[in-house]
C-alpha cells in the first residue's frame, strides 16, 4: 500500500470528525526540497466545502493525524500545504517488508484478464534494419515489458512486409546484376545483401530515367516509361499470379532477409512471439467491406469503390475498397486486426508501434472497428514516436545512405571500448569479459538514450553523449549497480538478517522513500506507453543512491546493526535498478 493509499482514510475521518464533513478525494503531492515533510496534502480543495483558512485547517488536520495515526511523526503548514513527516518505524517496516523480493513492484499477470499484443519493428524485406527501426523496436520491447510487469499478459508481435513493388524491386535486380551472388558467397549477411540489390535497382532506374528525358521525354513519362520498372511492375503481377518461378526466387531472397534480421534482433536483444506476413494478410478485411455496408458504416460509390464518410467526427472520407475490387492499406489493417483476435481470443487490446507520420491512419482504423462493432476497439492504442537524428543530418534509404542499425550497434561497442580503454580499469579482464563488458555498455548507452526521450519527442542522437559516465546515461546507471555489487562482494560477514535499527539517516531515509515509488511508476509507464518514465525514475534513483554513498559509511561503518543495513540498502537498491534497466532490455555489468 503506497503513502498516499495509507493516510487518504485518516484524513478523510479527520475531516469528518473535526468538521462534520465527507470528501470523496484528498489531492497530494511530493514535498517541495525547501520544506521538511514526505508527502505534501493540499488543502485549497477543501475550502470548497469546509469555512475555514488554510493555516488553521492544515493545523487541525495535522494534529489530528499526529495523535491518531502512528505513522505520522509530525508536520508543517505553509500557505495551502499540509507537509506531513512520516516516522523512520513506517520505512523500516516497509523495508523490510520488500528486501528480500526480487521482483519488487512486478505484477503478476491475471491469467483471468485480457491480454495485450503489441506490435513494433514491422519492416520490409527489402533492406536491412536501420536506426529508425532501432528506435521502433526499443520503444515496442520496452512497453511490451512494461505492461507484463504492471499485471497483464503481453503478445509481442510483427506484421512483415514481404510483399510489392518493393521487393520485386530487389528481386529484379539481383536476376540482372548478381551472378548468383548468395550471402555465403559474398560473406554478406542477407538483409544487406537484398538492400544491396535494392540500391542497384534505383541506380538503373535512375539512368534509365535520364537517358529517356535526353530523348526528349519529360520526368514524368521516363519514370513510368522506364524498362526497369515496367519490367518490376510485371514480376509483381506474376507474383499475384503466382508464377512458380517467381515465388521460388521471392522465397529465397526473403528467407536471406529474414536470417539478417534474425541476427540484428538478437544483437539487439528484442523478440516476438508470433510473426504475421503481409503475403498472408493482404487480402484479409475484404470480407469486412460487406459486413461493413449491411451495417450502414460503409457506403457504395456509382463506380463501385467504397468508402468510410468520417466528417462528423472531423475526419474526412476515406476510401476502404477500390472500385476494381482491390484493397487498400486501411483494408488490410482492419482485416488483420480482426485475424489477430480470431488467433489469440484473449486478446483485449493493441498497441502499434508506428512513426507519427501515420497518426491520421490510425485515428481513422481505430474509428471503423469501434463502429464496426468490436468490443476490443476502445483498447487500441498507437504509440507514436518522433524521427531519430543524427547530428550529421537524417537518415537516406534508396541511395544506400541509410545508417545502417548493425552498423550503430557496432559503432556504439567501439565507443564504449575506447571510452573504458581511456578510463584503465580493466587490467583484470580477459579478452572475452572485455567484449562482452564493451557490448553491454555500448548497448546500454544506446537504448538508454533513445528510451530517455518521450516516444512523442524527436531525438537528436549524439553518440558520444550517451557513452559519457557521469550524467543521464545508460553508463552512469550501469556504474553506479557495478560499484553497488562490488560493495556487496567485500561485505565479508552475514547481512541477510532482518535489523532492528531504530533511526534512519536522512539519506537513508530518501533512498528508501525512492525504493517506494517504484511499483507507482511501473504503473504509471504502463499506462502512458512510456518508458521514459522509467528511466528517468532510474536515474532520480540512482542520483539519490550516489549521495547516499558520499555522505555515510558502508563498510567503514563501526556500527554492525547501521553496517548490515546499509549493505542491504544497497543491495535493494541494485536490485531495483537491474529490475528498471531490465524493463527496458538494458543488461547490467556486475564489474566495471
Amino acid at each position: 500500500m503506497s503513502l498516499s493509499q495509507i493516510l487518504t482514510p485518516s484524513i478523510q475521518k479527520a475531516i469528518q470528525a473535526l468538521f462534520d464533513v465527507s470528501v470523496d478525494k484528498i489531492e497530494f503531492q511530493t514535498t517541495r526540497k525547501e520544506f521538511e515533510g514526505d508527502i505534501t496534502m493540499v488543502i485549497f480543495p477543501l475550502l470548497k466545502v469546509i469555512k475555514s483558512n488554510p493555516a488553521e485547517l492544515g493545523n487541525k488536520i495535522g494534529n489530528y493525524l499526529v495523535e491518531n495515526v502512528s505513522e505520522v511523526a509530525r508536520f508543517n503548514v505553509v500557505s495551502g500545504f499540509l507537509n506531513i513527516v512520516i516516522s523512520d518505524s513506517y520505512y523500516l517496516n516497509f523495508f523490510n517488508e520488500i528486501k528480500d523480493n526480487t521482483k519488487f513492484g512486478y505484477v503478476t499477470p491475471n491469467p483471468e484478464e485480457k491480454a495485450i499484443m503489441v506490435e513494433y519493428s514491422s519492416p520490409n524485406t527489402n533492406k536491412p534494419l536501420h536506426l529508425g527501426h532501432v528506435r521502433n523496436n526499443l520503444l515496442g520491447y520496452s512497453v511490451a515489458e512494461i505492461i507484463k510487469a504492471s499485471g497483464k499478459k503481453v503478445y509481442k508481435t510483427q506484421i512483415i512486409n514481404d510483399r510489392g513493388i518493393h521487393i520485386c524491386k530487389s528481386m529484379l535486380a539481383w536476376e540482372k546484376f548478381g551472378n548468383g551472388e548468395t550471402p555465403e558467397s559474398s560473406n554478406l549477411k542477407g538483409d544487406k545483401l537484398v538492400g544491396k540489390y535494392y540500391v542497384e535497382f534505383d541506380k538503373a532506374y535512375k539512368a534509365e530515367i535520364n537517358q529517356l528525358i535526353e530523348t526528349g521525354k519529360t520526368e514524368e513519362e521516363a519514370k513510368k516509361q522506364a524498362p526497369i520498372i515496367i519490367e518490376a511492375q510485371e514480376m509483381l503481377k506474376k507474383w499475384e499470379a503466382g508464377d512458380e518461378k517467381v515465388i521460388e526466387l521471392w522465397k529465397m531472397m526473403n528467407q536471406w532477409v529474414y536470417d539478417g534480421f534474425a541476427t540484428t534482433y538478437n544483437n539487439l536483444g528484442v523478440n516476438f512471439d508470433k510473426y504475421y506476413y503481409e503475403s498472408n494478410t493482404y487480402l484479409l478485411g475484404k470480407d469486412v467491406v460487406q459486413v461493413g455496408l449491411d451495417k450502414g458504416v460503409f457506403e457504395k460509390d456509382p463506380d463501385g469503390s467504397v468508402w468510410i464518410d468520417l466528417t462528423d467526427e472531423g475526419l474526412d472520407r476515406k476510401i476502404v475498397l477500390r472500385s476494381d475490387g482491390t484493397a487498400v492499406y486501411m483494408t488490410q489493417d482492419i482485416g488483420t486486426a480482426i485475424q489477430r483476435v480470431k488467433d489469440m481470443p484473449d486478446v483485449g487490446g493493441m498497441v502499434y508501434t508506428v512513426g507519427n507520420e501515420q497518426d491520421y491512419h490510425f485515428k481513422v482504423l481505430f474509428l471503423i472497428l469501434k463502429k464496426l462493432g468490436f468490443d476490443w476497439a476502445s483498447s487500441l492504442y498507437h504509440l507514436s514516436y518522433g524521427m531519430v537524428d543524427l547530428p550529421s543530418g537524417k537518415m537516406k534509404s534508396r541511395e544506400g545512405t541509410v545508417v545502417d542499425a548493425d552498423d550503430l550497434m557496432q559503432d556504439m561497442t567501439d565507443t564504449a571500448k575506447q571510452i573504458s580503454e581511456d578510463l584503465g580499469k580493466l587490467d583484470s579482464y580477459s579478452a572475452e569479459e572485455k567484449a562482452k563488458l564493451y557490448k553491454t555498455i555500448g548497448l546500454g548507452a544506446l537504448k538508454y538514450y533513445i528510451l530517455k526521450v518521450d516516444p512523442k519527442k524527436r531525438i537528436l542522437f549524439n553518440p558520444e553523449e550517451s557513452v559519457d559516465f557521469a550524467g543521464n546515461t545508460g553508463p552512469f546507471i550501469q556504474y553506479t549497480y557495478a560499484r553497488i555489487q562490488s560493495i556487496i562482494r567485500k561485505a565479508d560477514f552475514d547481512f541477510s538478517a532482518k535489523t532492528n535499527i531504530e533511526e534512519l539517516h536522512e539519506k537513508e531515509k530518501e533512498l528508501v522513500k525512492q525504493i517506494e515509488l517504484f511499483p507507482e511508476v511501473i504503473q504509471n509507464a504502463a499506462q502512458n506507453h512510456s518508458p521514459a518514465l522509467i528511466a528517468n525514475y532510474t536515474y532520480d534513483l540512482v542520483k539519490e543512491y550516489n549521495s547516499f554513498y558520499q555522505s555515510v559509511h558502508i563498510l567503514g561503518e563501526v556500527d554492525l546493526t547501521k553496517k548490515i543495513f546499509r549493505v542491504q540498502l544497497s543491495q535493494k537498491v541494485a536490485e531495483v535498478i537491474k529490475s528498471a534497466l531490465t524493463l527496458m532490455g538494458i543488461e547490467v555489468p556486475e564489474r566495471m
